[in-house]
Formats: structure tokens, sequence, C-alpha cells
């Protein structure tokens, strides 16, 4: 290849890696033409001693779920049995193998790292995925999701596409963008030509290696010789893609009538497979020889059983030059021939292919189509079939009904953008009042992706006042979905207004009572709403508003138990595009309750998905998390970048909650560097952020400590006595024991020690940060009171837990009290914990493996492939000082 070594060499590179048992991925992008599928080649003929797996993206099989990975998987598909069951079971069903309901989408995504390790088993393996832009939805996010998760399978994973903006979860892949080749390299891919000539097409081509090769192609004898003239080819201000399809099209042109007509069928065909090919093409008069022209001249690739045409531009060329006629009618032979219930979901897509005006029965079979794309979990695939059901449907209100579910679905998958543009074709005005209050929760996904989550809150409370005399039953999930948005905004005004339209709904009344300070009616009202949620039947929106409640009452315990049953509930529905949300429900719990390592985990996941399926407005409140996780552990840099990232999204669009919670970071991490007064002025603009003190309750301890520090305890008092008085009526004891740390730092002297004990009784166990906290503020309490010999205790179990934890800031403020209570222990001298030696990774896997887990065990539940597990654990051994998995949990314990 001309002007490609450094890519060539890369790709050799990490082909020798998987020799010795390393995994990698890639991601080339480009223009059509540039080089991306030559590279696969030559990667593929590097591959000696490897398997082989490939697949090519095919533009009108995007919306059918899985097509691309059932193509990719079938010469393995031997070894479906040596997955776990569920797995196995999952990509049969997906794959039309059984009539199984798959409940788990991040199954499939899991089965497909295992399958790829189990092929990978014997000899290293290579697995191709060209054109992936084309590839379907479902398929794109099982491969992405394996590629990014393999580490020690010696699997090779090269992906190429287009461009990485309209391709799921590609930005997370290891990239090599593709451009254009030097004009050296250019010239050297000519044939011979004038001199003139040869300059005019590197010119025009602009180094697209195939735009070189196909315009001098499309050159006459005449025009070789350098008689330029008018050529016939497009102008010098078409784009290289544009050319090179013009170019396919003029070599089609010349070839015999038959042989277009056979091209037509085997483009519009988007199995590969030759004897549909054939069948497809004998309805129409045509045969085998018919390809021989189309072989000779390289157009297509032909074998016993496969047709692949060399350049998916010839594949488009070959359709879109075709009359209508004829593509109508190609469509129509290939419904003929793709009988069966293993193709009825292709059938069903040629036919609306077929379809020149509204038909109903063929809308009908593609509404079939997306209900069992549904049950894939393939939401993507199902919101297609929706919209194109639609398009193909005369009835007004029909019309309406199928967009909403399209918008519905595309919202479930995450494409909120598409969302957006499926809502914008609904006919309106629309009279069924359901069919109005479906619609407006859609729109305000997109308001609350776009806009401002205040006003998808009033769009929502505003329709409620339009359906509840004729349909009661949808004001539950509109209000439901309204005080969530409202919530979101941080607007205590905005949620009140929503409450006092039906004041009994629980979803409602708990919020409503919280802030109008009936706290005891708050938690009888919540408590119904939890054992409602609890139920089996339970709705997501129903567990997910249940734990933001408890974890706002600090209930965390609660919260956590519904957090995590609302993740399940996405995982099994295949709801990606609400996981992001009920993962950062489930990190806040987890970090209310100390479990910091767990918390980092589930909001990295949540952000990668967030940013993965754009969801900008989940991604922000996911980044002020994180910053706060930074924060604790005195990581300033990344903690100023996220929260900065975070604020700038959320202050210009009022989201109350993810301002806040940016600022708290900002604020803790001030506190724990020492800048009390800077912290301070963080910590009130967060509390300042939301319309309600109750909405900043999780930050108020922070803002106490950082007055009292900063030498302005007047402005921690009141802040202090609100706090005890929820702790009365709250009861949680986390909650509880910050309310008397709070109290001993504000109130007198001859207290404070009663409140420093008591704190330290209540904190739960593993609290460790809130109780490294209180020791600390306790020790140096004690040693001010000269107290020294009883302050050494509490600092020295601060420090040990601050190391514990990685907060290094707040383990060396413990170091130097510690100093000055008189023990010679310098900062410097902190030893890390050998848990803080592993990567993040590796303690989670570590975690796992001193519970007793298997190898499978932890692969199944950390989204990995069980090799990976070993590579961990075999890595993390020698820096734990440990031989065997039995002295783990001994070590993790102490």
């Amino acid at each position: 290849m001309q002007g490609r070594a450094k890519e060539q060499c890369h790709i050799r590179r990490i082909l020798a890696d998987a020799h010795r048992g390393e995994s990698n991925c890639l991601l080339l992008h480009g223009e059509a033409g540039i080089g991306k599928t030559t590279l696969l080649e030559c990667a593929v003929a590097h591959a000696e001693g490897m398997s082989v797996l490939r697949v090519e993206g095919i533009e009108s099989e995007m919306e059918l779920a899985f097509g691309g990975l059932h193509q990719l998987f079938l010469p393995v598909l031997d070894r479906l049995d040596l997955l776990p069951p569920p797995q196995a079971g999952a990509l049969r069903a997906v794959f039309g193998l059984s009539d199984e309901t798959v409940r788990d989408r991040l199954t499939i995504g899991l089965a497909a790292l295992s399958l790829l390790s189990e092929a990978a088993a014997e000899k290293p393996l290579l697995c191709v995925v060209d054109d992936l832009q084309w590839l379907d939805r479902p398929s794109v996010d099982a491969l992405v999701f394996a590629a990014r998760r393999l580490r020690a399978e010696g699997v090779v994973m090269l992906f190429a596409t287009r461009e990485t903006s309209s391709v799921s979860g590609a930005k997370a892949l290891p990239h090599v963008p593709l451009t254009g080749v030097d004009r050296q390299s250019a010239a050297s891919l000519l044939p011979r030509l004038a001199p003139p000539v040869t300059e005019w097409i590197i010119d025009q081509a602009q180094g697209n290696p195939l735009a070189l090769q196909e315009l001098a192609a499309a050159l006459t004898p005449a025009q070789r010789a350098g008689q330029l003239g008018p050529l016939p080819l497009p102008d010098a201000q078409s784009a290289p893609p544009s050319r090179l399809q013009d170019a396919f099209a003029e070599q089609i042109r010349h070839l015999p009538d038959a042989t277009q007509r056979m091209l037509t069928v085997a483009a519009a065909d988007d199995t590969g497979d030759l004897p549909t090919v054939l069948a497809a093409g004998a309805r129409l008069g045509g045969e085998v020889k018919d390809l021989e022209p189309a072989e000779r001249a390289e157009l297509v690739y032909v074998s016993a059983q496969r047709l692949r045409f060399r350049h998916p531009l010839i594949r488009f060329a070959a359709y879109q030059r075709a009359p209508l006629a004829w593509r109508l009618a190609v469509h129509q032979a290939l419904v003929a021939v793709l009988d069966g219930h293993m193709h009825a979901h292709r059938r069903a897509w040629h036919l609306a292919a077929a379809a020149t005006g509204p038909d109903e029965q063929v809308a009908g079979e593609l509404e079939r189509v997306a209900e069992w794309a549904g049950s894939r979990q393939a939401m993507a695939s199902a919101s297609a079939a929706y919209e194109r059901a639609a398009h193909l449907t005369a009835d007004t209100s029909r019309r309406a009904r199928r967009l909403i579910n399209a918008a519905q679905k595309a919202s479930d998958a995450g494409q909120d953008e598409r969302c957006r543009a499926l809502t914008d074709q609904v006919p309106l005005p629309l009279l069924d009042p359901g069919m109005a209050a479906d619609f407006a929760r859609v729109r305000s996904v997109v308001e609350l992706g776009y806009g401002s989550p205040g006003q998808a809150a009033r769009l929502l409370a505003e329709c409620t006042d339009t359906v509840s005399v004729s349909r009661p039953d949808k004001l539950a999930p509109l209000l439901t979905d309204a005080i969530h948005a409202a919530f979101s905004a941080g607007d205590a005004a905005l949620m009140a207004e929503i409450a006092v339209r039906t004041p009994c709904l629980p979803v409602v009344a708990t919020p409503a009572k919280l802030l109008a300070g009936d706290i005891p009616g708050a938690l009888r009202t919540l408590d119904d709403h939890v054992e409602a949620a609890r139920l089996a039947e339970s709705g997501l929106m129903d567990r997910l508003m249940a734990g933001i409640y408890c974890h706002l009452v600090a209930d965390h315990e609660r919260a956590h138990e519904l957090a995590a049953a609302a993740v399940t509930h996405c995982r099994e529905q295949g709801t990606g595009g609400w996981l992001p949300t009920t993962l950062h429900l489930l990190a806040q719990a987890e970090l209310a309750l100390g479990r910091h390592d767990d918390a980092q985990a589930h909001a990295a996941e949540a952000l990668r998905l967030a940013e993965a399926y754009d969801l900008d407005h989940r991604a922000a409140h996911l980044r002020a998390l994180l910053a706060v996780l930074a924060a604790a552990r005195g990581e300033e840099e990344p903690a100023r970048e996220l929260a900065g990232l975070a604020l700038e999204y959320s202050r210009p669009r009022d989201v109350g909650r993810g301002t806040a919670d940016a600022l708290w970071a900002l604020g803790l991490l001030d506190l724990g560097l020492g800048r009390a007064q800077a912290a301070l002025e963080h910590l009130e603009a967060a509390r300042q952020a939301v319309g309600h003190p109750l909405l900043a309750r999780h930050l108020m301890p922070d803002l106490i400590e950082a007055a009292v520090r900063a030498g302005h305890p007047e402005r921690a008092r009141e802040p202090a006595k609100q706090l005890t008085s929820w702790a009365d009526d709250l009861q949680q004891p986390h909650f509880t024991a910050q309310a008397h740390r709070c109290a001993a730092l504000t109130g007198p002297d001859a207290s404070a020690e009663k409140h420093y004990a008591s704190a330290l009784d209540l904190h739960p166990a593993g609290c460790g940060f809130e109780r490294a906290r209180t020791e600390l503020l306790y020790g140096e309490w004690l040693r001010r009171g000269r107290r020294k010999l009883d302050a050494r205790a509490h600092l020295r179990t601060a420090r040990e837990l601050f190391e514990k934890l990685g907060a290094q800031p707040w383990a060396r403020r413990a170091a130097t009290e510690l100093q000055a209570a008189g023990e010679t222990h310098h900062p410097d001298d902190a030893i890390d914990s050998p848990i803080s030696r592993l990567s993040a990774q590796e303690r989670e896997v570590v975690r796992l493996a001193a519970t007793g887990a298997t190898n499978r065990e932890i692969a199944t539940q950390l989204f990995l492939s069980p090799r990976t597990v070993g590579h961990h654990l075999y890595r993390a051994f020698p820096k734990l000082g440990v031989s065997s998995r039995t002295e783990l949990a001994d070590l993790l314990a102490s």
C-alpha cells in the first residue's frame, strides 16, 4: 500500500501482540475510498496463524436488528454451547434461533465478548468489521461493548467507518483517522498517463486512493493520451465520494442490460446469499451467467454461496441508477423468495421498499417487526420499523400513533436527536387525549435533553390539565415525569405547583410534604411509595422516583435497593436511554453510603453510556458527581475539569441540581486542600442553586465545616440548626452522625465532646470517609484542648482511613495534626495501602475474588471475559504480596 506505512505498522504490531495473548481494538475512519477496506484486507493477509471473522455493514440492512452480529458469528455458532446458558440463550434469541424473549440487552454484549474469547481459545482471532456506519445499531452496540472490554484473550478487533460521530460508542474506541495520501504516493497509484492528466487526476482526487483509480479508469483512450477536453465526469467542485459514485455508475452503464439488472437484484438483497440473489433474479428472467461481465470488471466477487461488492459505493450506484419500476420489481421478487418464519423480518422490509403509497397491510407487517425487535432489546430497530410503518399509513390518527411509538423507542434507545425529529413529524392537533399524553411525554424527553428541565416539567404539567377528565389513567405517568424534570431543575416552586394537581398521588405527595416542612407526613407517604415500587409489576419511573426520594431523606440503604432494581430493569428491558439515569442514582447512594469505589465505577459507566448516546443533560449530572468523587480524593485537576464541564452545560439551562453538585465538588475540593474561604463561597453558591434548603441537604455538613474553618461561625449556625432538626425527623443514623458532628463544630465546647462521641457511635460500618472526617475533627478539637494523647488515637484512625480511601489531602491534614499532637510521623512517610497500588479494574476484580466469586462469575458481573479476569488477578497478586485467592479476604479486611 502506498502512503500507509504508519497505519500498516500499527496493525502488524497489534496482530503480533495477539500471539502473546494481548487483545486490542482499532477504529479506522475516513471518507469513502480513502483506503480503510484495503487496510483491513492487508490485516487479513498478515493474520498468519489466526482465525478470522468478518462482516461488512450494508446500508439496506441497517434496520435489521442483530443482522450484522449474526453474519459475523456464523462460522463460530457451534461454540454457543460453551457460553453460560443465559448468554447462549440471548444470542439464540436475537439470531432468530429460538422464540425466547431477551430480558437483558447487556447480556448480549457480554455474550459477544464471551463468544469472541471462546473463538480465540485455540489460536488468536482477528475480527474485521467494515462499514461500521451501515451495521445495525444493536450489532454495533454489542461489538463496541465487547471491544472495549477485551484485555487478555488474544483477540484483535478492527473496525472501519466513514465517520465516528454517526456510530454509537465509536468515539470511545481507539481510532486512527485516514486522510489523503501525498502526491508522490498518489502518482504511484496511477497507470501511465500523460503528465497533465496525471496532475489533473491527483488534484481532483485530493489524495483519495480509490478516487485516483476510478477517475483514471473512467478516462477514454484519447483522454489518457492528454486530450482532456470536457471530461465525462462531474466538475471539480464535487466531493470525492460523488465523483467515485459517478465513476462506478459509468462502469456499470457499459455492462450488458441483463448484467445491470442482476446487479440491481444483488444490491437490493441484504444477505449476500448467492442462491437468494439467483432465485430472485430468475423470477425476473435473469440467470447466473449474467453476473460474469460484472465479475470480469471486478465489480463483484462471487463464490459458491456468496456475492460481495468490491466497494459499498458500487452497490449504491447499481441500485440508484436502476429505474424505479425495476427496483420495485426487484423487491417484489425478493419478497417472493424470502418465505418462511426465518425471513419474516427481511420480507417485511422488502415489502415496504416495494410500496409506492400507503399500504396498511405492509404497515401492519412492519409494526410486528417493531414489536419483535423491541422484545429483543433492539429499540433503535423497533423505532425504525414503527417510523416506516407510519409513512405507509393513510389514517392520520394511526400514523400519529406509530410515529409516537417510534419516538418512544428512539428515546429508550438513547437517540434523543432522532426522537426530536420523529416528534416533529407527528400530525397535530391530536384529538385523542391518551395519544396527546404520550406525545407530551416524548416531547418532554426532547426538551429535557436539548432545552430546559423546567420547561419540560411545565409542558407535562399543562398536559395533565387537558387530559385529566377523559384519561385519568395518564395522570400518574405524566406527573411522575413532570416532577422528575422539576427535581432535575432544582425548582422547588415548580415541584409544589405540580404537586397541587393530584395531592393524593404518592409520587407528588412526598415532595410536596417535604418541601412544605411536613417531614413525618412525607415519610409515611414515602413508605407507601416504596412498597408499591418494590412490586414486580412496578415500572421504571416508580422505582426511580422512590429511590430519589429515599436519597433525599437520607435513607440511603433503601435508595440503593431501589436504584439497583431500576438499573436491572433498564438492562433487562433494553432501555439504554434510561440506564445512565438509574446508574447515576445508584452511584449517588453508594457515595452517601461511603462506597466510593462502587460509586466511581457506576458513575464512570453511566458517563460512558451518556456520551455514547449523546445524552448531554445526564452527562452533565454525571460529570458533577464524578467531580465530587475526585474532590473527596483530593484530585484537583480532574475535579475542576469535570465540575467546569458540568457547569458549562447546567448554568445556561437552569439545571439547578447539576449546578449545585458541581459547585459542591469545588467546595469539597477546596475544603480538603485547606482553602476554607473558597470552599465556603462555592458551597453557599451551591445551596442557592436549588430552590429549597432540603434539596441541598447532602452538602450542608461541608458548608458548615467550611464556614467554621473560614472564621465565619455565624454563617454555620442556622444551617447546623436546620441539620439537627432534619436529623430528628428523619432518624437516619448516618445523617444524625453528621448532624452531631456539625453541632460539635458550632456549639459550645462544653457539649462538643458529647456530640463527637455520639457521631462516632452512629456512623454505620463502611462509611469510611465520613467517619474519618469525624475522627479528624474530634482529634483536632482534643489537640486544641491540649489533650494530645487522646487526640492521637482519633487522628491516627483518621489518617489510616483516609489513606485507605486514597484521600491524600485529608490524610496529609490528619498526619500534620498528628505531628502537632506530638507523634513523629511526617505526611510524606505515609505508606499507601496495598490496594491503592492496583488499577481501578484490578481493584474491582480483587474485591469480587475476595468474596469467593469464580472468574466466570466475576466476568459476568463486570462485563469482562474470564480470561481478562484471570489476567487482572495474575497482575494484582504480586502487587498485593499474596499468592492465592484465599488470602485476599484477610488483606482487604485489614
